[in-house]
C-alpha cells in the first residue's frame, strides 16, 4: 500500500492532505522522516503521523434492514443512499455487497472487506438469496412449477436458473434464486403472468435479516455470519 492511502485510511485526511502532510515532514516511518507519497508499505512498519502511530481499521461488517425510497449506493444527488442512515464516522471505505433497488425493502450487506464483497456478490460462488415477494394474485401451480424450472426472460439469452418457492400465505410467496440479473424477481413474476406488489429480501445465504432490526436500523454481522460467507 502506498504511504499516502495508508495515512488516509487511518485518519480522518483526505488522500491530498495526506500527501501535503507528507509533504511538509509530519510523517515518519520506522522514526525517519519520509517525504515520498508513493512510497511502498509492506506491512510491518512502524507509521507515525505527528508523533502518533497509525494504524489501519479492522473491516467492518453490517446488515441493515433498508427502508423503501433509500438507493444502495455510496453517493446520489437526487436520492437518500444507505450510507446517509449510516453515522459518518463509520462510513470510510463501506461499500454495498448486493444491491438492492430503491423500492425493494429488507436485508443489506455493507462492508469494507472487498474480496469477502466479491464472494457474496460473484455469479461463480452460488450464493442464494431469499426474498418474501408479496404478489397481485396467488400463485398458480403452473406458475410454481415453471419458476422452479427457470423461465426465460425478455431480451435475456439464458433462462433463469430454478428457483425455489415456498407459498406462505395467498398471494405471498419465499423466493430462493441463487442470480443477480436485473430487476430479476419482477421479472420471473412478469414472465409466469404475475406482478409483484411487494419485494423483501429476507436472507444472503445463511445470513437472515435481524428481526430487531427496524427499517432503517443496522448492527454488526456476528463473526459466525461473516465466516459463513467466506
Amino acid at each position: 500500500m502506498r504511504l499516502d492511502q495508508f495515512i488516509a485510511n487511518s485518519t480522518e485526511l483526505s488522500r491530498k492532505e495526506a500527501k501535503r502532510a507528507i509533504s511538509r515532514g509530519e510523517v515518519t516511518i520506522n522514526e525517519q522522516i519520509c517525504k515520498g507519497a508513493n512510497t511502498q508499505l509492506v506491512g510491518d512498519e512502524r507509521v507515525a503521523w505527528s508523533g502518533t502511530r497509525l494504524s489501519l481499521p479492522g473491516e467492518r461488517y453490517l446488515m441493515m434492514n433498508k427502508p423503501a425510497g433509500v438507493v444502495s449506493a455510496t453517493t446520489d444527488s437526487d436520492h437518500p443512499t444507505a450510507l446517509d442512515l449510516l453515522p459518518a464516522d463509520i462510513t470510510r471505505n463501506l461499500h454495498i455487497a448486493g444491491r438492492l433497488d430503491a423500492d425493494t425493502t429488507g436485508l443489506l450487506l455493507l462492508t469494507t472487506d472487498g474480496q469477502w464483497s466479491h464472494r457474496v456478490t460473484s455469479p461463480r460462488t452460488d450464493c442464494p438469496k431469499t426474498y418474501r415477494v408479496t404478489l397481485s394474485e396467488p400463485l398458480t401451480d403452473a406458475a410454481t412449477q415453471q419458476l422452479e424450472r427457470g423461465v426465460d426472460l425478455h431480451n435475456d439469452p439464458k433462462p433463469t436458473r430454478p428457483a425455489r418457492i415456498q407459498i406462505l400465505d395467498g398471494g405471498v410467496i419465499e423466493l430462493t434464486i441463487s442470480e443477480g440479473r436485473y430487476h430479476q424477481v419482477k421479472r420471473m413474476l412478469a414472465a409466469v403472468g404475475n406482478h409483484v406488489k411487494a419485494l423483501h429480501r429476507v436472507r444472503i445465504g445463511q445470513v437472515e435479516l435481524d428481526k430487531a432490526l427496524k427499517p432503517g436500523e443496522y448492527r454488526e454481522l456476528t463473526c459466525q455470519e461473516k465466516d459463513s460467507l467466506a
